[in-house]
């Protein structure tokens, strides 16, 4: 999480994560609310309102909705986990920008990463803990 500058414009950057979903958010400071995902609108990413609530939800918290132009790159996961991760991102780039946010958004368990990702197979089981069926014959 850093704070740098390309073309004479300053952002605040850092990743944000779900099982196996990971965003690299860059936040502009002095936008107009604009939220690109992998090159696309948000409205054109994200296909329920919820996962665009859900991913703003950070923002509505501290009421700079319109506050900040957002720049993400996500890979990985499904949707609604991209949603949580990216959520994750915003959060914690908003902590760069005035860490007095930190208590809500704590509160609000928007800096907790979600780290449950798929139990690995075992050997001899058919899944993680599915043993095959016991025959008597």
């Amino acid at each position: 999480m850093t704070t740098e500058t390309t073309k004479k414009r300053q952002f605040f950057w850092s990743v944000g994560k779900r099982k196996t979903a990971i965003a690299h958010v860059r936040m502009y400071p002095e936008g107009s609310g604009d939220v690109t995902i992998n090159g696309r609108k948000m409205k054109e990413y994200f296909l329920t309102p919820f996962q665009m609530e859900n991913a703003l939800a950070p923002l509505a918290l501290v009421e700079k909705k319109n506050a900040f132009d957002i720049d993400a790159e996500i890979v990985g996961g499904g949707k609604s986990s991209q949603s949580d991760a990216l959520r994750h991102g915003i959060s914690r780039a908003l902590l760069l920008v005035n860490p007095d946010f930190r208590p809500d958004l704590k509160r609000a368990g928007f800096l907790r990463r979600d780290a449950r990702i798929k139990e690995r197979k075992k050997p001899g089981l058919k899944r993680a803990r599915r043993a095959p069926q016991w025959q008597k014959r």
